[in-house]
């Protein structure tokens, strides 16, 4: 099964067409890298909560939306690879600052357990 880096974080309403310019801009460089797929997902319904919830999880301020984002890799060793190739692609480097505060982004990688699709 594959494995899947995820991410988490939270973009100024105002850097919406930035963002996804900068992930379209990012595709490319991790495709070439061995990545499956991509997904940029723009918080549509994404309520506050009282314990936990995803805003609460990456400080949400006013005026920002939670995106919810992830990559299919063929294994965890190709992930890996790529994160590790992708700091030295000059590529990566001239797409210049991400339109996101990084400190409030968190991530991970997951191995599939279930993948059902129709």
């Amino acid at each position: 099964m594959s494995y899947v880096s995820g991410f988490l974080l939270a973009v100024s309403d105002e850097n919406r067409e930035r963002y996804r310019a900068h992930a379209e801009a990012a595709w490319p460089i991790f495709r070439d890298l061995g990545c499956l797929a991509l997904r940029e997902c723009w918080g549509a319904d994404v309520p506050d909560g009282k314990v936990t919830s995803f805003p609460m999880a990456v400080k949400k301020a006013e005026g920002e939306s939670v995106v919810f984002s992830w990559m299919e890799w063929p294994d965890k060793a190709t992930a890996d690879h790529a994160f590790a190739e992708m700091m030295k692609d000059p590529r990566f480097e001239a797409m210049g600052e991400m339109p996101f505060d990084g400190m409030r982004m968190m991530w991970g990688g997951f191995e599939t357990l279930v993948d059902c699709r129709a």
